[in-house]
């Protein structure tokens, strides 16, 4: 499958932090991302050395970035949980289950980069094994078993290659890059004795150094469980981006790749790690697209094992809206439904309100402006514990286009594509200070 072809890049050097960002998420255990591995390529980290040396007209970018994507690129990416027994340096440190598993896209026909985040307790048959979750298949048949269940798991869609990273590349990462600094919403104490983690973490703003942010990663609360750790992998992933951000972190490009490299296995060729890499440097932050795979957890009287159990609805909204599947919207009368894609309407819609702001009374207000406007389940969740400059409108069960009549309807706040707000909700609307005075217009 060649999924590049030959052209000049226009690259501007100075998003080089998309590569960092790749780097971010595929270093992680827990929020692994793949397109990176490009830079684990037979590349000698020298030519980072010397790339960064040179500007956006330099031939030498025309000379090394040959290469483009022609289409849409489908990457399985699997944070490997530890292998006992196994020797670090050893190949089988990537047979173990998979503690994260993401389904990244990088799409060129309308410049994107979407992430799927699958939760690790999802129900999947696993052929020759049966009902299973979806952790095991790679340590039942490997990256081509994962990669085969997850095809039948979301509607036969194609993956192209796969990303495996062992455990312990996400704290080297978060050393190598001096930290991440991440909210953190609540206290986080406890030890977990499968993990070998003691979990020790204070609320509000932290720098977590590698050690901490594995526990920030791997903490699982009573109330949320796995789907709770998925969000905070989220966190996490906006969190290294705004690192990467840091001109600091350039000069040390070259030493990261070299402590990298033994923690990453890809089938991705070197053509196509360029034109990742090509593809990306025209990228900005807004054209990464977070979603979490629709489902809910079973209950205890339904299995004996705990599963997330994936909604067949929510799952063709995601695959349609985050990764360009297009959908049957005929049914078998042959009859046009326009509603197969899957939006929600005004009566259903969840919408969670939230106060990160300094006016006490703004969720109650935008709550009762929303339910006189006909969005019928508001309510009031409580107060983000951190005040923050703008308001959000969280896309929290992946409905992209009905968040746009929500925020039209609201007049302000900017919609962001993660599953990062109100569990439970379709979307989770975020106050900030910028609403403070918005507010009072809503009531004239």
């Amino acid at each position: 499958m060649n999924h590049t072809s030959q052209t000049n890049t226009r690259p501007i050097w100075y998003k080089w932090w998309f590569w960092m960002f790749l780097l971010l998420f595929t270093g992680t255990v827990t929020t692994s991302f793949g397109a990176i591995t490009a830079l684990f390529a037979p590349v000698e980290p020298e030519f980072f050395s010397q790339l960064i040396q040179f500007n956006a007209s330099d031939i030498l970018w025309r000379r090394r970035f040959p290469y483009r994507l022609s289409r849409p690129m489908n990457i399985l990416v699997m944070g490997i949980d530890n292998v006992p027994g196994v020797e670090e340096n050893s190949p089988d440190v990537f047979e173990g289950r998979s503690d994260t598993l993401l389904l990244l896209q990088a799409n060129p026909s309308n410049q994107t980069i979407s992430l799927l985040s699958v939760p690790r307790d999802t129900q999947v048959q696993i052929p020759g094994v049966g009902l299973a979750k979806i952790n095991e298949a790679n340590v039942y048949g490997g990256p081509k078993l994962a990669e085969r269940v997850l095809e039948n798991t979301l509607n036969d869609i194609e993956i192209n290659r796969y990303v495996r990273v062992s455990k312990g590349a996400f704290r080297e990462l978060v050393e190598q890059l001096g930290g991440v600094e991440v909210f953190v919403p609540q206290r986080m104490s406890y030890v977990d004795n499968t993990q070998k983690l003691n979990i020790d973490l204070q609320p509000g703003w932290q720098n977590l150094d590698g050690k901490q942010a594995e526990q920030f990663a791997r903490f699982r609360d009573e109330v949320y469980g796995d789907i709770g750790r998925v969000q905070r992998q989220q966190v996490l992933l906006q969190g290294l981006r705004n690192r990467v951000s840091n001109v600091t972190v350039l000069p040390r490009l070259p030493q990261i790749i070299r402590v990298m490299q033994k923690y990453v296995d890809t089938n991705l060729s070197f053509q196509e790690m360029l034109a990742l890499i090509s593809f990306g440097l025209d990228l900005d932050r807004d054209d990464f697209k977070m979603v979490m795979l629709p489902g809910r957890p079973s209950s205890s009287d339904e299995y004996f094992s705990s599963y997330w159990i994936v909604d067949n609805e929510g799952r063709k909204r995601v695959l349609e809206q985050y990764f360009d599947v297009k959908l049957d919207k005929f049914n078998s009368d042959n009859l046009y439904n326009p509603m197969a894609v899957n939006e929600i309407s005004l009566l259903e819609t969840k919408i969670a309100i939230q106060n990160a702001s300094s006016n006490s009374k703004g969720a109650e207000k935008v709550a009762e402006y929303l339910r006189d406007k006909g969005f019928y389940n508001v309510y009031v969740v409580p107060d983000w514990s951190e005040k923050q400059r703008f308001t959000q409108v969280i896309v929290q069960g992946g409905y992209l286009e009905s968040a746009e009549v929500v925020k039209n309807t609201l007049g302000f706040g900017k919609i962001e594509a993660a599953s990062t707000g109100e569990i439970g909700s379709d979307f989770t609307i975020r106050l900030g200070e910028d609403s403070v005075n918005k507010i009072n217009l809503l009531q004239k």
